[in-house]
C-alpha cells in the first residue's frame, strides 16, 4: 500500500471513529475558553485547539525567569523532543566542533531540518542551509512557538522536522518601558542587556541591545557577543498597520578542539542580520500580511592548527550569504466553521565563500570556492473546517518550484477532536522536504551537484486535557517518521560523494504536564523517547526535564531537572553514547518595585560529561545578576 493509500484510509478511520465517540456522548460543552492563541501553525492568529498538530508556547515570563541570555536552552527544557547540543559555557560557534544543533525528534537541525523564524520570515545560512544558534536571543523574544512535525505546507524547505518560531517583543499599551539586566559569574562571565519599549497612539517601538562574553572553561574557548534589535511599528488605520525592524549580532568565538587534538588559534568571527518590513491587514472576514525580509551573514573563520606537530594555516575561509523574501498570505472567514489560508512565497538564496591567503606564495589572493544564487517559488492553500463542533479538518497543499531541484507537491491532512471533559484528540500526517545545501552541492570533496530534495513523512497521534479550571494540562503525542533521499556521504567509484541514500524511521513518544498546586506552588514535567535505527549525533533515546517553583511575595525559587539517557557524541556507528543527570537551582527577590536580584547555580552535581565528541562540558557553574525595570 503507498503512503498516498495509507494517508487516506489512516484519516478516515480516524475521522469516523472520532466523529461517532463525539455524537454519542451525553457531555456537549467544551472546555473554557482559551485566551492564548498561536500563529506558527497556521500563519494568522487561532485557537490551538483547532490545530491537527502540536504547537507549545514559551511565554515572556517564562523567558525572562529562565535567566538566559540564550533562547535555547528554556526551549530545550519546555519542549519534548527537542534537543541543543551544546559545548561550554556561552556560545555555539560555527565551523569545526561547532555545537547549536537544534534536534527535533531524532532529526538533526545542523543538517537544516528545523526551521527558526523570526516574527515568521526564515532564518539561516544560505551556504549551509543550517540555523545560526548564537543570533537567537532571549532579549528579542515576546515568546516562542515550537511546532513539533513538518511544515513545509506554510513554511517550504528546512521545515522538515519542525519549526521554531520566535515572535519579537512588543509594547501592546501606551507608555515607556525599560527593563536592564547584568550578571556575573564562573569562568568571568558578563550577560548584559537593555530593553526600551514605547507606544504612544498609533506609534510603538522597541530597542534592545545585549552583550555577552565568556573566557570559558577550558583554554581557547572565550566567546563574546554583542547584539541589537530595533522594531517600528504604525496602526495607519483600523484595518492596516505597518512595521519594520532590523536585528544585527556579531560573535567572537574560539574553538578548542576535541581534548586528545586541541588546536590553537581557531577563531571565528560572524556577523548575521535581518531585516524586514510588513503590511498586516485586519478585517471580520479576512487578515493577512505582505512582507519583505532580508537576512544576510559574512562569515571569517580561521580553523586553527593542533598544538602537537601543526602549522598556521596561510589562508582564512570568508563567506557572504544572503536570503531575499517576499511572502503574502491572506486568511478568509466567510462563514463561522471554515478558514481559508492561501499564500505565496519567493526566495532568492545566495551565497559566496572563498579562501583568502594571508601569507605564501599566494598571498593577496583568492580561491572561489562558491558563488551561487538559486531561487524558489511557491503557493499553498491551508483549509480548517469544522465538520460539527466536535471535529475540525486541516488539509493543505503547497507546490514549491526550485531552480535546481524543480517541483515538489506537499501535502498534509488531520483532524482536531473536541472530546468530553475537556480532552482533545488530534491525528496527522504530514509531509517535509529539504533541499540540498550549496555546501552539500558545491563545497569540498564530497560536493555533488545532481542532489534531489530528502523528504519524509510524519504520522501522529495525540491526546491532551485542561483540568481544574485549566491549573492542570497534559497531553501525550505518538508519532513515526519515514524519511528518505536523506543526503550522506557515500562511497561512489571509489571516493566519497553526498549522496541521497540515506533512509529514517524515528518512532516515538512524547509527554508533557503542567500542575498549577495553589497560589505559591507550580510544577512541571516533559519527557520524550526517540527510536532511531541510525547513530545521530545529538539525538538522546530519553530526555526527561522536571521542575518546580515556589513563589510568595517578592521572594521565587525554582529548581528542576534534566536527565538524558542514550545520547550519541557524533553519527559515528561506534560513538561514545552518554547519559547524565543535571539539576539546577535559582532563586529571585524583588527588594523594590524596580529592583530584582537573583543567582542561579547549574550542574549543582558537578556531573562530568559531553554532548560534543572531545569537548567536556563544565561541572559547577554560577551566576549572580540584577533586573531593573522602570
Amino acid at each position: 500500500m503507498t503512503t498516498y493509500y495509507r494517508l487516506i484510509a489512516l484519516t478516515a478511520l480516524a475521522t469516523a471513529s472520532i466523529i461517532s465517540t463525539a455524537q454519542t456522548s451525553e457531555t456537549t460543552e467544551l472546555s473554557g475558553e482559551i485566551d492564548e492563541v498561536v500563529v506558527t501553525g497556521t500563519r494568522s492568529a487561532t485557537d490551538p485547539r483547532h490545530l491537527s498538530q502540536t504547537v507549545t508556547v514559551i511565554g515572556q515570563e517564562r523567558i525572562e525567569n529562565s535567566l538566559t541570555p540564550s533562547l535555547l536552552p528554556t526551549v530545550e527544557q519546555q519542549v519534548p523532543g527537542v534537543f541543543v547540543t551544546k559545548r561550554g559555557v556561552l556560545g555555539y560557534g560555527v565551523s569545526t566542533g561547532a555545537a547549536g544543533s537544534i534536534a527535533i525528534r531524532g532529526l538533526s537541525g545542523g543538517a537544516g531540518r528545523m526551521m527558526v523564524l523570526i516574527d515568521g520570515h526564515p532564518q539561516y545560512s544560505g551556504i549551509f542551509g543550517h540555523p545560526i544558534s548564537d543570533a537567537y536571543q532571549s532579549m528579542i523574544a515576546e515568546r516562542v512557538e515550537v511546532l513539533r512535525g513538518p511544515a513545509s505546507v506554510l513554511y517550504g524547505s528546512n521545515a522538515m522536522g519542525g519549526v521554531l518560531n520566535i515572535v519579537t517583543r512588543q509594547m501592546n499599551t501606551d507608555g515607556i518601558r525599560n527593563h536592564a539586566r547584568i550578571a556575573f559569574g564562573s569562568y568571568n562571565t558578563l550577560n548584559a542587556g537593555f530593553t526600551n519599549r514605547m507606544r504612544f497612539g498609533r506609534f510603538n517601538s522597541v530597542a534592545a541591545i545585549s552583550y555577552d562574553r565568556t573566557a570559558g572553561h577550558r583554554d581557547n574557548t572565550k566567546f563574546d557577543q554583542l547584539s541589537g534589535l530595533l522594531k517600528l511599528g504604525y496602526r495607519l488605520s483600523n484595518h492596516f498597520d505597518l512595521m519594520a525592524d532590523v536585528d544585527v549580532t556579531h560573535f567572537n568565538a574560539s574553538n578548542p578542539g576535541p581534548v586528545t587534538a586541541p588546536l590553537v588559534d581557531a577563531r571565528q568571527h560572524i556577523t548575521r542580520g535581518l531585516a524586514s518590513a510588513a503590511l498586516n491587514d485586519h478585517f471580520d472576514i479576512a487578515s493577512g500580511q505582505l512582507s519583505v525580509f532580508y537576512n544576510w551573514g559574512h562569515h571569517n573563520i580561521n580553523d586553527g592548527y593542533k598544538i602537537d606537530g601543526g602549522s598556521p594555516r596561510p589562508y582564512r575561509f570568508k563567506s557572504d550569504d544572503d536570503l531575499l523574501g517576499i511572502s503574502a498570505y491572506q486568511t478568509l472567514t466567510f462563514i463561522e466553521s471554515n478558514r481559508i489560508t492561501a499564500g505565496f512565497d519567493w526566495y532568492r538564496i545566495g551565497g559566496k565563500a572563498w579562501n583568502r591567503y594571508i601569507t605564501g606564495e599566494k598571498e593577496g589572493t583568492s580561491d572561489i570556492l562558491v558563488d551561487k544564487a538559486q531561487h524558489e517559488v511557491a503557493g499553498y492553500l491551508d483549509v480548517r473546517q469544522e465538520i460539527t463542533r466536535y471535529v475540525t479538518a486541516n488539509a493543505g497543499l503547497r507546490i514549491d518550484h526550485h531552480s535546481l531541484t524543480g517541483t515538489q507537491w506537499i501535502p498534509q491532512v488531520g483532524v482536531a477532536t473536541h472530546l468530553p471533559y475537556s480532552l482533545e484528540l488530534k491525528l496527522s500526517a504530514t509531509k517535509g522536504f529539504r533541499n540540498p545545501t550549496f555546501r552539500e552541492q558545491f563545497l569540498w570533496g564530497t560536493a555533488n551537484p545532481d542532489l534531489r530534495p530528502e523528504s519524509l513523512w510524519n504520522y501522529e497521534l495525540a491526546l491532551s486535557q485542561r483540568l481544574l479550571s485549566n491549573r492542570l494540562t497534559w497531553g501525550v503525542n505518538v508519532f513515526h517518521i519515514n524519511a528518505k533521499n536523506i543526503i550522506v556521504p557515500t562511497m561512489i567509484d571509489g571516493r566519497s560523494v553526498n549522496a541521497n541514500s540515506g533512509r529514517l524511521k524515528n518512532t516515538g513518544l512524547e509527554l508533557a504536564a503542567a500542575f498549577r498546586i495553589n497560589s505559591l506552588w507550580n510544577v512541571e514535567a516533559n519527557y520524550s523517547y526517540v527510536h532511531t535505527d541510525k547513530v545521530i549525533a545529538g539525538a538522546p533515546k530519553h530526555k526527561l526535564y522536571v521542575a518546580g517553583t515556589f513563589t510568595k511575595g517578592n521572594l521565587s525559587l525554582s529548581t528542576g531537572v534534566e536527565y538524558i539517557n542514550g545520547l550519541p557524541t557524533s553519527d559515528s556507528a561506534d560513538a561514545a553514547i552518554e547519559n547524565f543527570v543535571l539539576w539546577n537551582a535559582q532563586a529571585a527577590y524583588r527588594f523594590l518595585p524596580w529592583l530584582k536580584a537573583w543567582g542561579k547555580v547549574d550542574n549543582i552535581l558537578a556531573q562530568r560529561y559531553e554532548i560534543n565528541a572531545g569537548f567536556p562540558m563544565p561541572t559547577a557553574t554560577a551566576m549572580l545578576g540584577l533586573t531593573f525595570d522602570f
